[in-house]
């Protein structure tokens, strides 16, 4: 697993990008796994330091009963939709990885965790735009860029 920090050195460039995406806006979307296996989405705060991703969960959320359960997760950059004729859409990022408990939270009762990654994507429309670009860091391959056409 790798921190954000270690994904910054290996692609900074990448990392930038990914980062600007996360940031705007508030909520992102975080998937966990429930008791029976299936997804449940839901909405989380996040922080992008320099070394790592954090997130606090409320006690009692089924997102934590989750999450202490089963640790695996993937997180969405808000959605934004891109303004007709934009060139500039900074398109689509993903996480998906392991939370790793550090202690409570400052705030009300609730829990603080730090998150190692595995994977990092991020997905735009390419220039001219007739394909999709992929770019993804992945732990033990490093950065990639794929166009789709």
């Amino acid at each position: 697993m790798a921190t954000w920090g270690e994904i910054a050195k290996d692609a900074p460039d990448f990392s930038k990008r990914v980062r600007r995406r996360f940031g705007m806006g508030i909520n992102k979307a975080l998937a966990t796994v429930r008791r029976d296996g299936s997804p449940r989405i839901s909405a989380i705060e996040t922080e992008f330091g320099d070394e790592e991703v954090t997130m606090g969960m409320m006690a009692g959320s089924v997102k934590l009963l989750d999450v202490r359960r089963d640790p695996r997760v993937a997180l969405h950059s808000p959605t934004v939709d891109a303004p007709e004729g934009d060139p500039e859409w900074p398109g689509d990022a993903k996480l998906a990885g392991t939370l790793i408990e550090t202690g409570p939270t400052d705030g009300p009762a609730g829990t603080l965790f730090k998150m190692d990654i595995t994977e990092a994507v991020l997905t735009y429309v390419g220039t001219p735009a007739d394909h999709l670009v992929i770019e993804s860091w992945h732990q033990g391959n490093g950065w990639r860029r794929e166009p789709r056409y």
